[in-house]
């Protein structure tokens, strides 16, 4: 028996199988055979997304605060830039400013495992799964992925939210139901939440330290430390004249600007000011800092996917100062 041909470089060398299309089954029995597409590991890892962009995004508060608002959400959407088939600020989270209209009501009904808020101004009541909430400018309250209704005072309420919307949108999930539900409904009071900030103030850092940050979390999320199971919420300070050193995670980060003049962060190289109630989209990995030149403490509110990438062993963090 002889030994096969060697395969001449002109005329016998294989094509590149990074070039093969999606293959389809050659003679498929069943509408289910028929629906299988296959890949190789020429092609399948060669997909190109869009980065997600880093984004202030300081017109929808100036919107939302307009006196004569619309009762409604007003998005910070990237969607377009990222290539998402769904509204979204980062691939996994969605921001947004909510207006009720002075003495409006506005029932909301998020596809999400739960939505975090937070009262920027006016007043008003919260109603979602039999309990009432009372809230006011500076408060924050989670909801649960249930149907709540949210009717404003005698002024306009404004509120920004974030869920985790485009997580399920992504996997087509619904929001869980009672018997899985894994957050409630909670409130955290401006006043304690001040309270809880001076406790952090009257101890020491360590080196390991990344600012000086109140944590959100509930009884049943206690044990990871997250407000949801995918998503992180931090209180950053900053004292006058000093700056959060440098630092990068794998999580992405949507910060709400609270209070700090003369007050910048740079992300990936790039400065970015400060104005209230703004919203800062920092990138997964993008080298980031922020800067309090100014007199007074600085305070701005950040969630982050941080949850998904604790759980995954995924977070990556790391100072570059």
């Amino acid at each position: 028996m002889s030994p096969p041909a060697a395969l001449s470089p002109e005329t016998d060398q294989k094509p590149d199988m990074a070039d093969l299309p999606a293959q389809h089954p050659a003679a498929p029995h069943s509408r289910a055979e028929a629906r299988a597409r296959y890949f190789n590991s020429g092609n399948a890892f060669n997909i190109k997304l869009p980065p997600v962009p880093s984004r202030l995004f300081t017109q929808e508060p100036a919107r939302a605060l307009a006196e004569g608002a619309t009762t409604g959400f007003i998005p910070c959407d990237q969607s377009d830039a990222m290539a998402c088939a769904f509204p979204a600020t980062t691939p996994l989270m969605l921001a947004r400013y909510a207006v009720v209209a002075a003495g409006a009501r506005f029932t909301v009904d998020l596809r999400a495992t739960g939505s975090i808020w937070y009262v920027i101004a006016g007043r008003g009541q919260v109603d979602c799964l039999g309990e009432s909430l009372s809230v006011a400018p500076g408060d924050v309250f989670l909801l649960p992925g249930s149907p709540a209704r949210i009717t404003a005072g005698a002024e306009q309420l404004v509120m920004w939210v974030v869920s985790n919307e485009p997580q399920l949108a992504l996997n087509g999930d619904l929001p869980p139901d009672e018997a899985r539900r894994p957050v409630a409904v909670v409130h955290y009071p401006a006043a304690e939440i001040a309270r809880q900030v001076d406790i952090i103030y009257d101890h020491a850092q360590n080196a390991q330290t990344s600012g000086i940050a109140l944590i959100f979390s509930s009884e049943p999320q206690a044990a990871a430390r997250n407000i949801l199971p995918s998503l992180t919420l931090s209180l950053n300070t900053l004292p006058p004249g000093e700056h959060q050193r440098a630092h990068r995670h794998n999580s992405a980060a949507i910060t709400l600007v609270l209070q700090g003049e003369s007050c910048h962060s740079m992300v990936d190289g790039v400065r970015c000011p400060w104005s209230q109630w703004a919203t800062l989209v920092t990138p997964p990995g993008a080298p980031h800092s922020h800067h309090n030149a100014g007199s007074e403490r600085a305070l701005f509110l950040i969630v982050q996917d941080g949850g998904l990438h604790y759980h995954a062993r995924t977070m990556g963090f790391s100072f570059l100062e």
